[in-house]
C-alpha cells in the first residue's frame, strides 16, 4: 500500500487498484489527464466506464497546463531520438518534475531514459529510486529546493 506520502501514480498501478489487487490511500494519490484518458480507452462498455470513474473519485487530478506542455516538448525535441521517449511518458514526467511528485509505476522501463537524463523525484517499485543529478537547464529550472 501506498501510505501518507503524496505521489503521482502511473496508470499501471491505478489498474491494480481498480482490479482490486492494491490498496491506495486515495487522498495522497494524484494523477493526470494521460493517465484519465489511458484508463477511459481501457474500458469495455459503459457500465466499466462509470465503475471506472465512480472508482476514481478522490484521486487528485493534476492539470495538464502550459508549463507542463511546454516541458514535455523540450523532453520530446532532446530525447526522443536518442531515448525513444514517448509523449504520454514525456507528460507524466514532466508533471512529476513540475509538482515535484515522485511517481510510483510498475513501468519502470518506460520512464528509464527519461529518469537517466532528468531526476524524478523517486520511482516506486518497492523501493525510492533516485537517478543522479544531471546539470541541465531544465533540470535547474524545474527541480531547484523549494
Amino acid at each position: 500500500m501506498l501510505g501518507s506520502k503524496k505521489v503521482f501514480v502511473d496508470t499501471c498501478v491505478v489498474i491494480e487498484f481498480l482490479k482490486e489487487n492494491l490498496e491506495l490511500n486515495k487522498s495522497n494519490c494524484y494523477i493526470n489527464h494521460i493517465v484519465l484518458m489511458e484508463l477511459y480507452i481501457g474500458a469495455k462498455n459503459k457500465q466499466d466506464l462509470r465503475a471506472i470513474k465512480v472508482k476514481l473519485q478522490g484521486f487528485k487530478l493534476l492539470e495538464t497546463n502550459q508549463e507542463v506542455i511546454d516541458l514535455s516538448t523540450q523532453i520530446i525535441e532532446h530525447f526522443s531520438l536518442s531515448h525513444n521517449a514517448k509523449i504520454q511518458d514525456a507528460i507524466i514526467a514532466s508533471t512529476c518534475l513540475i509538482h515535484k511528485l515522485p511517481i510510483a509505476t510498475y513501468n519502470i522501463k518506460s520512464f528509464r531514459s527519461i529518469l537517466s537524463l532528468l531526476p524524478l523525484f523517486g520511482l516506486y517499485k518497492g523501493a525510492v529510486f533516485n537517478p543522479p543529478l544531471l546539470k541541465a537547464r531544465i533540470i535547474e529550472r524545474f527541480c531547484r529546493k523549494a
